[in-house]
């Protein structure tokens, strides 16, 4: 290949330095061959260096479309030394002039720094003083001292010396010897001078790992590809117009240079303004005439490159400040968003846990109400909670557990140390607070229930007292009175006898009230045990009535002495009259009695228990018949009675004067206690009616639960057996897992309908039920458990699946992990205890002491449960293969925004950081105290440990 580019469509000379060698006899100069070797163009011994900003990936991408326009061969041509170069060829004149203005320009900038330069490039170089100069600026080392003499062998020494040098930084030359050089000849001149250039201009040029030239012909398509009319594919004709070149000043300094005012149309403005922009802003010379560019087919690529790269040399700096702000930028942003996330579970804690401790004392509170009502009305508010208040609690909790696994998830990947909540707001402190909370709701249900049976019971309890106590009052009424009365020591005998009979009869009926008296003590005794909130008044009411019943028993025995003292007296006694108050007074109290039970209350829970107040009733009214009869023979003696009193003409004074009990009140006592008894038959069947209702009720929740519960233990068992289960990828468990979700919250109507069951039953006051196992409670902690464990499975599953991602496992390595974790987890809980973690590392080859196992379970169990889940196992192999940012690279990114210092000002950051997080690192960078500080120096080496978790930020 003879100056023939791939693509190009026609023959170009080669350069003139690339000619072949005339042969020449016995000249015996000393030759050397054009070219690069080491860490040349297009060498690939060189590992690439590391990359790690986020860019890379967009950057390989532009990087091969850029290389679509390349033919490699060619560049490897233009790079490698071509031994049959031919030497005579001419070099384009208008290239020629091209290279001489952008070489010497080149070489001025870097002698002037010695303080000299050239006039002339062939003629300045010739005695070897300059170029021995140059190539020590340029290279920043000591070359062997220069020949000071003026003759030819001096001058051929210096270049000698000078070609040495570039040859000993693994250069070759090929077919440029020190006689060209000091003969002045131009081309072999011009071709050191583009050989120096490569060497310590171009050659350690490298993005994406391509060669100098490649290198930097992609720097220029990425820095130029935002703007219009701009698209650089070579080093010649795609910079004709100008504007690659202020495109490149604008992307760098966009305030040099008003890119929207330039036209494509106008090469000459476009290229001088760039020039002009340079020298004066950049320091970069002006190496290029914008003439000679535009009035050239092709201009001079070596030129172009030369000129280019000086560019590339300017803007490298802020290249370098610019990728370590991508770092810093990217590290910052994953520590903004983990801290944001344990500012969010905080918060979701600190609610939650405020919540819990601020209705555990509403469900601790057992203060009594007095009333059915406002026990009722405390049952109806516990059913709102439990329906509107503790259901959006259940999911913020399940939310919480979820948005803490995804957090340590985060810092694992991101190489962060485990969140460990402020003091109190573990996962577990929540739970234990949760499980408070249950217990508390558990019994606050059992009390209030309690509380419920007991009012009614008091209720009535304080009827029947207050039944009685009536019924007692209204008999005892007057009797005092009457027991007071003198009446007998004015009365005739007869009329003694008379008062003694009614007095034995007043005592028998004194005798049958005593079961009455201790009934309403017994009750009242009752009542003050179980608390009843009108207890005072029934206390009273009861201590009134037994002092009256001792007054009564004290009156009486009064009486009865004086009326024996007087029984001497009293002959006449009417046997007839004594027997009709001997036999009515008991068989009237029989019948008060009888009225008291068929109008007394009763309360039941079971169908067997009214069956028993049934048989009672029955058994109640098979003895009416004999009460009958008794009757009949009450009203005979009051007939026969009447019958001596007409027959004999008896003076009656008055009524019986033994009882004040009439004919015509036993017959209106029996004929109502004749209407009581259908009442108290179909109060009886409307009870019987109600039972069977409420064991209707049992037996529809009972066979619910019966099906429910079985079901919930049977989605638990499922959902464990999919967590650890092999078929398929972690997306199909995900799926599968998803879709058993799905089933399980379509189950919920049957949850609700078991709720307005229960709700019935609790409304009915049934509190018992043989037909079940299950409560409500029982149904409602499964479900809860349930909608927490599909929740939790599926967190995992994402979180696994997340980490394969981020770790770059495949699935047969995943499918491995699983198998591994699944053989050594033996109780096939889903976790393995720090016994079978041991035993499984042991059979991956680990000989490790206690000291490493323990470390080894501070990183998978770094909240020290006692258990290694599947998500920390395959965090932990897969741990050593991560890529992830460290400590020391991000400080390493801040000494370069810091200009190579160890410390960092407020300034640096602004200019170099978004605002932002330039704010976020000043505000938490320590001052820096070392002997070189300056006023408002920040520690940046001590807030990079921080970000990692090696020291407290």
């Amino acid at each position: 290949m003879r100056g023939r580019r791939a693509g190009a469509g026609r023959c170009v000379p080669p350069p003139p330095w690339c000619a072949r060698p005339r042969r020449r006899s016995g000249s015996g100069r000393q030759r050397r061959l054009l070219g690069l070797s080491g860490r040349g163009a297009g060498h690939r011994g060189q590992p690439p260096a590391r990359r790690t900003d986020a860019g890379q990936g967009r950057a390989a991408a532009t990087a091969a479309a850029a290389m679509d326009h390349y033919d490699p061969q060619q560049t490897n041509d233009y790079m490698q030394p071509e031994e049959d170069w031919d030497r005579d060829l001419l070099l384009d004149p208008a290239w020629e002039k091209q290279q001489r203005k952008t070489f010497t320009a080149w070489c001025n900038s870097h002698l002037r720094k010695a303080g000299t330069q050239i006039e002339n490039i062939e003629e300045d170089f010739r005695d070897g003083l300059k170029l021995m100069l140059l190539l020590e600026v340029i290279s920043g080392e000591r070359l062997a001292k220069p020949e000071r003499g003026k003759m030819r062998v001096h001058k051929i020494s210096n270049v000698n010396k000078a070609l040495d040098f570039i040859a000993s930084k693994g250069v070759k030359l090929v077919s440029i010897g020190a006689e060209e050089i000091v003969d002045g000849n131009v081309k072999m001149t011009l071709g050191m001078i583009w050989t120096i250039i490569l060497r310590f201009a171009i050659q350690d040029i490298s993005v994406e790992e391509t060669s100098a030239k490649e290198g930097l012909l992609l720097w220029c398509q990425r820095k130029t590809a935002p703007y219009k009319n701009v698209n650089i594919q070579n080093f010649h004709i795609s910079w004709k117009d100008g504007l690659g070149f202020c495109a490149l000043i604008h992307r760098h300094r966009p305030e040099l240079i008003d890119y929207g005012k330039l036209r494509k149309d106008d090469p000459l403005t476009n290229l001088n303004t760039a020039f002009d922009v340079a020298e004066k802003y950049l320091d970069i010379p002006k190496m290029l005439d914008a003439e000679d560019i535009v009035g050239t087919a092709r201009p001079d690529e070596k030129a172009i490159m030369t000129y280019v790269s000086s560019f590339y040399h300017a803007f490298s700096g802020a290249q370098k400040a610019e990728t370590a702000a991508n770092r810093i930028c990217k590290v910052l942003a994953v520590n903004q968003e983990n801290e944001q996330l344990m500012e969010d579970y905080e918060k979701l804690a600190s609610d939650l846990l405020e919540w819990i401790r601020r209705t555990i004392p509403w469900l601790e509170n057992r203060a009594p109400e007095n009333t059915m009502q406002a026990m009722q009305q405390k049952l109806e508010d516990f059913r709102d909670y439990r329906r509107l208040h503790k259901p959006p609690k259940v999911q913020e909790k399940c939310q919480l557990e979820i948005n803490f696994n995804t957090l340590q998830t985060k810092l694992r990947l991101s190489n962060r140390p485990a969140f460990m909540p402020s003091e109190g707001k573990m996962v577990s402190d929540i739970n234990n607070a949760w499980g408070g909370l249950e217990q508390a709701e558990k019994g606050y249900e059992e009390w209030l229930l309690n509380e419920i049976r007991r009012l009614e019971r008091l209720d009535h309890l304080a009827e029947k007292f207050r039944q009685k106590a009536s019924i007692h009052e209204s008999w005892t009424d007057g009797k005092e009175a009457m027991l007071q009365q003198k009446d007998y020591e004015t009365a005739t005998l007869s009329e003694i006898k008379a008062l003694l009979k009614k007095h034995e009869a007043f005592e028998s009926d004194l005798a049958a009230h005593q079961d009455r008296v201790e009934q309403i003590a017994a009750i009242a005794q009752e009542l003050n045990e179980l608390d009843y909130y009108d207890s005072p008044s029934v206390n009273a009411r009861c201590q009134k009535i037994c002092d009256q019943w001792d007054n009564l028993g004290a009156l009486t025995q009064k009486r009865r002495e004086a009326l024996e003292r007087t029984e001497k007296l009293l002959e006449t006694i009417d046997q007839l009259y004594l027997e009709y108050a001997k036999r009515a007074a008991p068989f009237n109290n029989w019948m008060e009695g009888a009225m008291e039970d068929l109008q007394d209350t009763f309360i039941v829970h079971t169908i067997e228990e009214i069956q028993g107040l049934s048989t009672a009733h029955e058994q109640f009214k098979a003895t009416l018949p004999d009460a009958d009869k008794e009757r009949q023979a009450i009203l005979g003696i009051h007939n026969e009675v009447s019958k001596i009193v007409q027959t004999y003409h008896v003076n009656m004074a008055g009524t019986n004067p033994y009882t004040t009990i009439t004919p015509h009140e036993i017959n209106g006592k029996w004929e109502h206690v004749r209407q009581l008894v259908p009442r108290r038959d179909q109060a009886l069947m409307e009870e019987h009616a109600r039972q069977q209702q409420n064991e209707r009720l049992r037996k529809q929740f009972g066979a619910q639960a019966n099906v429910i519960g079985p079901w919930i233990q049977t989605k638990m068992e499922e959902i464990g057996r999919i967590s650890i289960e092999m078929h398929g990828t972690l997306e199909d468990q995900l799926n599968h897992l998803r879709q058993y979700e799905k089933s399980i919250v379509n189950y919920k109507p049957k949850i609700d309908q078991l709720e307005g069951d229960h709700q019935q039953i609790q409304e009915a006051l049934i509190f018992d039920n043989k037909h079940t196992n299950y409560t409500m409670e029982h149904i409602r902690v499964g479900w809860e458990q349930l909608l927490t464990t599909i929740a939790r499975t599926i967190n995992e599953v994402e979180n696994q699946i997340l980490t394969r991602d981020a770790k770059g496992i495949s699935q047969e390595q995943m499918n491995e992990f699983r198998a591994s974790f699944n053989h050594f987890d033996r109780k096939k809980t889903g976790m393995m205890d720090c016994e079978d973690f041991r035993a499984c590392l042991i059979s991956m080859g680990y000989n490790m002491g206690e000291a490493e196992f323990a470390r080894i379970m501070s990183i998978v169990d770094p909240n020290r449960m006692g258990v290694v889940t599947f998500q920390a196992f395959i965090d932990f192999m897969s741990r050593e293969t991560a890529d992830t940012d460290t400590a020391d690279q991000v400080m390493a990114s801040f000494k370069i925004l810091a200009g190579d210092k160890n410390y960092i000002t407020v300034d640096e950051l602004r200019r170099e950081l978004p605002p932002d997080q330039a704010e976020y690192c000043i505000a938490r960078m320590a001052p820096y105290t070392g002997r070189d500080a300056v006023p408002g120096a920040l520690d940046y080496m001590s807030f990079s440990t921080a970000l990692y978790g090696e020291s407290d930020l």
